[in-house]
C-alpha cells in the first residue's frame, strides 16, 4: 500500500515551482471550459467577444506564470499583468483573469526588493489602462474604476500582511532558538561547575595536606591515593557530561541521584573533612528531578565546606517525604579556609537556587551568628526528570 505520509514528504521535497505549477494548470484548463467563458475578472464592462487564437495566448500569460509566483514574484506579476491587460482590451473576460489578484497577493507576500517601486508602477499603469478602455467604448463609471483599484490594492495588502506574519513567526522562532541555546549553555555551565569545582577542590585540599605528611609514609600514601581516585572520578564525570552533548544521548546518562550521597560523603571524608551524614526515609520512585537536585545541593554545600571551613565538623541531613525532600548541610564554624583553594564566584549557590526554584521549592544559605554556615533546601518530589 502507498503510505500517504511518504507521498506528503516527497511532495514537500519538490521544488517550490513544481508545487505551485498545478494551480496554474488547473486554472488554465478551467478557462477553456465553455461554462466558465465570460466568468473572469473584468474592468470597463466592454461587451464580451468570442475566443480567437490570441485568447489562448492570454490564458497562457495569466496562468502559467503562477508556477513561479513564490520563486520569482516580480516576473509572475509582470506576465500576469500583461495577460490581464490584453484580456481587458480584447474583452475575452476569460476565467484565467482571476489570476491577477492571486499574482498580487503572491507578490505582496514574497517580493523582497523594490516593493515600493512595484506599487508605484502598478498604480501608474492603471491610469492608461482605464483611459484606453474608455476610448474603446467602456461604459464603466469613474467610481467603478476606483473600486476596482481598491480591490487590487487590497490583494496587495493581504500579501503584505502574510509577509509580515511570516516574518514575525521567523523572528519568534529565532528568539525561541536563542533562548533555548542560552538555557542549554547555562545548564551545561552549571553542570561543569558542580562537577569540576567539587573534584578540583577536594584534590587541592588533599594535595595541600600531603605536603605535611612526608614524615608519615602510610598516611601520605593514602592521601595521594585519594587524590588519584578523586581525579579519576572527575574524569568519569566529565565524560558523562560530554556524553550528554551527543545528539543521540540518553537523557539519564551520568546523572547522579540522591542514592549516591553516601559515595559523595565518603569522598569528602577522604579529603579530610569530618562529615556526619544522616538519612531519613528513602527516595520515592516518582522523585524524578528532585533526587538529582538533592545530590547537587549536598555536593555544592560540601564543596564550600572544604573551601571555607576545612576541618570543621560538617553535618548533612536528608529527609525523604512523600511530597518533598528536605536537605540541611551545616558546619560548626571551627574550620578555616583551605590554603590555595580556588576562590568562589558565587555561581554555585546561585545555580542551586535556580535549580530548586525551577521545581517550585525553597532554598536558603545563611551564616549563623555562632559561625559556620547552613544550607537548607526543600525540594518537591514527583517532578519528571
Amino acid at each position: 500500500m502507498i503510505d500517504p505520509r511518504r507521498l506528503t514528504d516527497l511532495w514537500r521535497r519538490c521544488d517550490v515551482a513544481v508545487r505551485d505549477a498545478p494551480f496554474g494548470l488547473l486554472l488554465a484548463v478551467a478557462s477553456l471550459l465553455p461554462a466558465l467563458h465570460g466568468k473572469g475578472t473584468q474592468v470597463g464592462d466592454l461587451p464580451a467577444r468570442p475566443f480567437d487564437a490570441l485568447a489562448f495566448v492570454v490564458i497562457a500569460l495569466e496562468c502559467l506564470p503562477l508556477a513561479v509566483r513564490r520563486r520569482w514574484p516580480a516576473v509572475c506579476l509582470a506576465l500576469v499583468s500583461l495577460g490581464f491587460v490584453l484580456d481587458q482590451f480584447r474583452a475575452y473576460h476569460v476565467f484565467a483573469s482571476n489570476a491577477m489578484p492571486i499574482a498580487l497577493i503572491s507578490a505582496g507576500a514574497h517580493l523582497e526588493r523594490h516593493r515600493r517601486v512595484t506599487m508605484v508602477l502598478l498604480s501608474l499603469a492603471y491610469v492608461p489602462l482605464a483611459l484606453t478602455l474608455a476610448r474603446l467604448g467602456a461604459t464603466e463609471r469613474v467610481e467603478g474604476y476606483v473600486v476596482f483599484y481598491l480591490a487590487l490594492a487590497l490583494a496587495w495588502g493581504i500579501g503584505g500582511w502574510l509577509r509580515s506574519t511570516r516574518a514575525a513567526e521567523v523572528e519568534r522562532r529565532r528568539h525561541v532558538a536563542e533562548a533555548t541555546r542560552a538555557a542549554e549553555r547555562t545548564r551545561i555551565a552549571r553542570e561543569l561547575h558542580d562537577v569540576v569545582t567539587h573534584h578540583v577542590t577536594a584534590m587541592v585540599v588533599q594535595a595541600e595536606a600531603a605536603r605535611y605528611l612526608t614524615a608519615v609514609p602510610d598516611r601520605l600514601d593514602a592521601t595521594l591515593s585519594a587524590v588519584t581516585d578523586t581525579g579519576r572520578r572527575a574524569i568519569t564525570d566529565l565524560r558523562h557530561m560530554l556524553d550528554l552533548l551527543k545528539a543521540d544521548h540518553d537523557a539519564d546518562v551520568g546523572m547522579p541521584s540522591a542514592g549516591e550521597l553516601h559515595t559523595l560523603v565518603e569522598q569528602t571524608r577522604q579529603a579530610g573533612q569530618p562529615v556526619e551524614f544522616a538519612e531519613e526515609g528513602s527516595p520515592a520512585e516518582s522523585a524524578g528531578s528532585a533526587e538529582f537536585v538533592t545530590y547537587r545541593v549536598v555536593q555544592e554545600a560540601l564543596t564550600n565546606a572544604l573551601k571555607y571551613a576545612c576541618g570543621s565538623r560538617t553535618t548533612v541531613r536528608v529527609r525523604y517525604g512523600e511530597k518533598e525532600i528536605s536537605v540541611a548541610v551545616s558546619t560548626d564554624g571551627s574550620g578555616f579556609p583551605a590554603a590555595d583553594s580556588p576562590g568562589g564566584s558565587g555561581r554555585g549557590l546561585a545555580g542551586l537556587r535556580e535549580r530548586v526554584d525551577a521545581l517550585g521549592g525553597e532554598f536558603s544559605a545563611d551564616r549563623p551568628a555562632e559561625g559556620g554556615f547552613v544550607v537548607r533546601a526543600r525540594i518537591p518530589a514527583g517532578s519528571p526528570s
